[in-house]
């Protein structure tokens, strides 16, 4: 019974393993972005790497940083799964550069991968730690899994929170409309920005439109 379940979760595994371009609309944090892929909305968590959480010192750092690299650009997904929260886990590259292991060299992130046996990612963290870069500058920085289990119920109402849900309750249809002036709604604004690419709509690129119609979820 056990080989059944190992075949599946193999299969399953190659069944999400492909290569292809997004181009990014938010950064949600310094390892997960929003990107559209074909007009369709995904959400792309960097593997073998976790940020620190914004609430966390050099959080907003890791994520300004990252924003800086990819934000309204098309990056090239090496995508390996999808997690239990509908993320693509992914290795993302701009112009030649590993994002992933970028963030650990900066020292904006902690090497994370499996069983922590990446070499390369291990090495990468070894040289910021040696140069005391980013967050490597405090005397005792704290992982963001330990400081998760320490604000469960923080780290819950912000992962519920940190991307804006698209409620569509009209029949909308890509159109014409550019402008947060011809939006009659927040959630029409958000299908314009998540469902037909209109970035010009999210002009500091946090995944939320149109701030006079959409303040409320700042």
């Amino acid at each position: 019974m056990k080989w059944w379940c190992v075949l599946l979760c193999c299969l399953t595994w190659a069944a999400q393993a492909e290569t292809f371009e997004a181009y990014v609309i938010a950064v949600i944090d310094g390892d997960t972005v929003l990107a559209l892929r074909d007009k369709q909305k995904i959400k792309l968590r960097l593997a073998d790497i976790d940020a620190p959480e914004k609430a966390q010192p050099f959080g907003p750092e890791s994520l300004n940083y990252l924003k800086s690299r990819v934000i309204k650009k098309v990056v090239q997904v090496e995508s390996r799964a999808v997690d239990q929260y509908g993320r693509t886990i992914a290795t993302l590259t701009l112009s030649g550069i590993n994002l992933n292991r970028e963030q650990v060299r900066q020292g904006l992130a902690w090497e994370y991968s499996f069983h922590h046996a990446d070499n390369e990612f291990i090495e990468l963290q070894h040289e910021a730690q040696q140069a005391r870069r980013g967050l490597w500058t405090q005397t005792s920085p704290q992982a963001p899994w330990e400081w998760r289990k320490q604000h469960p119920l923080y780290y819950r109402q912000h992962a519920t929170t940190n991307t804006p849900s698209v409620f569509e309750p009209y029949d909308l249809t890509c159109g014409k409309k550019r402008r947060c002036a011809q939006m009659s709604a927040c959630d029409e604004a958000h299908f314009y920005l998540t469902r037909c690419g209109e970035t010009s709509l999210d002009t500091d690129g946090d995944g939320i439109p149109c701030p006079k119609l959409c303040v409320e979820q700042r």
